[in-house]
């Protein structure tokens, strides 16, 4: 069974199943996220994707789409609330974007441009994170994880590894690495693994290459977040360049 209902205004086709996000995708139309990816089953964590659908704020990557909604996806009241929950996530952490090897390809760093956050507003929390070398491929670097759980999905769904879990709630929550020692260098975690190539920012790298992609030829250079596309394939691609 399909159905048709409208983005701001757009009508998008719809299969039975499918969510207000899938549809979107699939009709090319961009709702910002950060944890969701299409070949996972929906998180709903980071809330970016919120839109109001039929006058309710519902979480598009997990909200059914139906037959005649009304989704509003644009307008000024949601995103300056995508705005203000991305500048909490940039204070939250240690994001130094042009210091970053992910820069130009972080996905974090494309939505708050396509959001219009252009500079920080709230005082930075600098947490103090470790940073997880002790693997011979891939580096972790805690400081730039935004939680939105991928690694850990990835792991678990594709990899049948559960290398990664969260430990903690609220503010203290954080990644773990499932291993005897908490390092990924004991744990089952290979270079090859999904999980090596879902993170949407710069906490899981690979070693001995750095900034291999150079300034203008970058995921986002030349064009928004909102025109690339299937954002969780060209990150993958992008990280194997």
């Amino acid at each position: 069974m399909s159905g048709k209902f409208t983005i701001d205004g757009v009508t998008v086709p719809f299969e039975t199943g499918q969510s207000i996000m899938d549809a979107a995708l699939a009709a090319k139309i961009y709702i910002p996220h950060l944890c969701h990816n299409p070949e996972f089953h929906p998180h709903g964590s980071c809330r970016l994707c919120c839109v109001n659908a039929d006058g309710r704020t519902v979480a598009a990557c997990t909200t059914p789409a139906a037959e005649g909604i009304q989704v509003e996806n644009e307008t000024h009241e949601i995103t300056t609330q995508r705005r203000l929950l991305l500048k909490l996530l940039f204070v939250e952490g240690n994001h130094v974007c042009p210091a970053c090897e992910k820069s130009g390809a972080c996905q974090l760093q494309a939505v708050a441009y396509h959001c219009g956050m252009l500079a920080p507003e709230f005082v930075h929390f600098y947490p103090k994170r470790a940073v997880d070398a002790s693997h011979p491929e891939t580096i972790i670097d805690f400081n730039r994880c935004i939680l939105c759980e991928l690694c850990v999905r990835a792991s678990r769904e594709f990899d049948h590894k559960s290398v990664f879990n969260i430990g903690g709630r609220g503010i203290q929550a954080h990644l773990m690495i499932n291993s005897p020692s908490g390092k990924l260098g004991d744990s089952a975690f290979s270079a090859r693994d999904k999980a090596a190539r879902v993170c949407p920012v710069g906490a899981i790298l690979p070693k001995h290459r750095g900034y291999n992609i150079p300034i203008g030829k970058r995921l986002y250079d030349q064009e928004s977040i909102s025109q690339v596309g299937d954002v969780a394939s060209h990150l993958e691609h992008d990280d194997d360049r």
